[in-house]
């Protein structure tokens, strides 16, 4: 599932493409799931995050590029730096997957409990 949204953040605005597979490959990654809690508390320029974590900057920076192409990041220039944000439209879109799933798995299991009270002892 592809969704395409435009949003706003102060005098920035951001056309940002909600990949639904790769979104949930990105946040597989522990790395990638670490950079989004630290991003939960703020925008942060690369090097920032790379003191955070036990990766180099160059490979918290192929990190970000994957979670931006997965629509979870977006970024602008300051000066001379880099300085990501979470995407809120794209962890709303994921949440909706989650969401989804986890209504189709307690409808089917309700349905398995009913079936075996139906069946008797």
């Amino acid at each position: 599932m592809v969704s395409t949204r435009a949003s706003v953040s102060g005098n920035l605005r951001f056309v940002v493409t909600y990949q639904q597979d790769e979104a949930w490959v990105a946040m597989a990654d522990r790395t990638r799931r670490s950079i989004v809690e630290r991003l939960a508390r703020g925008p942060c320029a690369v090097g920032e995050l790379a003191r955070d974590l036990p990766v180099s900057r160059p490979a918290v920076s192929q990190h970000l590029k994957v979670l931006k192409r997965a629509g979870l990041v977006h970024d602008h220039a300051d000066g001379t730096r880099r300085v990501y944000q979470l995407n809120p439209d794209g962890l709303a879109a994921m949440r909706a997957d989650l969401d989804r799933f986890w209504a189709r798995a307690l409808a089917d299991f309700k349905e398995i409990v009913e079936q075996r009270e139906g069946e008797g002892p």
